[in-house]
């Protein structure tokens, strides 16, 4: 142990004597735990409810999606699309055709999303966890040659139920102009049956833009026959990551391979410059509360200026004595540092575990009853870095400047 550090801890946590400058370096280290607890609480927070959503989004969105990169429709039977679905790395591959469609529930016009989904959707991705209604046990496309439509509740709410009766399905025929005289002419339409269930994924994107309907009914309505928009994909457990590098270079640049977060790359994105943005503000204020030390360290150096002539007629030099001081100064942000990372660390797995601060003062009124809450080691150890970083940035200089003119 170096003597400017030993000394530096002495003037903290001396036993024999507690004064007003230990009150005041107190309060110093407590400003900055407060400050980090803070940022520790509010990164857990944003990190919870990206869980939460990423975690909403798995039950219908694929491991792995392949989409054609530059058009929209593309052949069943692409021999890239066939090497990627035969790879020993894919436990099940589903073909996928979505786009636009009317329908006409009440007579009121009703514009949604069409996804036509293979014979094995269910095997690709969790629809069968978030299906509601009579007929909820599992997905039903066909049933004696009859096709049935299964809807995002919103989507089913505005068609007036679950048991929303044998609508007609209008698709617009592609590369024609709407002729206005028989508009009729314009549009490709068929019949779908009410399946007797809905998914909820509770994201709106999905519950109410959606319906779920046999692939080759998707494809004799839009007339792109044996056409697919996307071909998703299981993985097989513990191998995403590779599968995912392996299947891009198959696919080149003919196709893209998106895993689930890519797939919802928007909805992250906004929430990762939100996390940013909070960080930046908390992390000022981290900084001004580690500028509280200086109080601290300067009626330190006042009150030791006798041990300071002391030290330098035994031959300790001036860098040796402003070391003491920046020592004592980052040794009370070390303190507040660690102890406010800890206790948000901690008041983050009590939330986890008891959900201490609640949502809403009615339960059920939103997905969740408590804010959500994951803490992360990486956060940890940046709140820490930039606690250390601040107080560094914030007592060198005055710290030279002090000792300097008491010299």
């Amino acid at each position: 142990m170096s003597l400017p550090f030993f000394i530096a801890r002495r003037y903290l946590f001396s036993p024999r004597k507690i004064g007003f400058i230990h009150l005041i370096s107190a309060i110093s280290a407590a400003g900055v735990a407060v400050s980090c607890l803070a940022l520790v609480v509010t990164l857990s927070v944003f990190n919870g409810f990206r869980d939460l959503i990423g975690g909403l989004f798995t039950a219908m969105d694929p491991e792995l999606v392949v989409i054609p990169t530059g058009e929209k429709f593309v052949s069943m039977d692409d021999p890239t699309l066939n090497a990627i679905a035969k790879h020993p790395s894919v436990a099940s591959a589903t073909p996928c055709l979505s786009s636009e469609a009317l329908i006409l529930p009440k007579g009121r016009p009703l514009v949604f999303t069409l996804k036509g989904v293979g014979d094995n959707y269910a095997k690709t991705v969790g629809i069968d966890t978030i299906l509601i209604g009579e007929q909820a046990d599992t997905l039903t496309l066909t049933r004696a040659g009859i096709n049935y439509g299964t809807p995002g509740i919103g989507l089913a709410s505005a068609m007036g139920s679950i048991d929303y009766g044998t609508p007609y399905i209008y698709a617009p025929r592609g590369g024609e102009r709407i002729n206005m005289a028989n508009p009729a002419e314009s549009f490709t339409f068929d019949k779908i049956c009410a399946s007797g269930s809905a998914f909820q994924v509770k994201q709106r994107k999905y519950d109410e833009n959606i319906m779920i309907v046999p692939l080759k009914f998707a494809q004799d309505l839009y007339e792109k026959y044996d056409k697919i928009t996307s071909l998703e994909l299981r993985i097989q457990p513990g191998k995403l990551q590779e599968a995912q590098a392996q299947l891009r270079e198959i696919a080149a640049e003919r196709f893209q391979i998106l895993n689930r977060t890519e797939q919802q790359e928007e909805t992250f994105r906004i929430m990762n410059i939100e996390k940013f943005v909070a960080y930046a503000f908390l992390a000022f204020i981290v900084l001004i509360a580690t500028l509280n030390i200086i109080g601290a360290v300067s009626m330190l150096i006042i009150d030791k200026r006798a041990d300071s002539a002391t030290l330098h007629s035994l031959g300790a030099d001036h860098t040796q004595i402003r070391r003491i001081f920046f020592y004592e100064g980052m040794l009370i942000c070390l303190v507040g540092a660690i102890t406010g990372t800890a206790l948000g660390a901690l008041l983050c797995v009590l939330q986890q575990q008891f959900g201490l601060i609640k949502l809403g003062s009615e339960q059920g009124a939103f997905i969740i009853d408590a804010y959500p809450v994951s803490v992360q080691i990486s956060d940890l150890l940046l709140v820490l870095t930039t606690a250390i970083i601040t107080g560094t940035l914030s007592v060198w200089y005055p710290i030279r400047y002090l000792t300097r003119s008491k010299q």
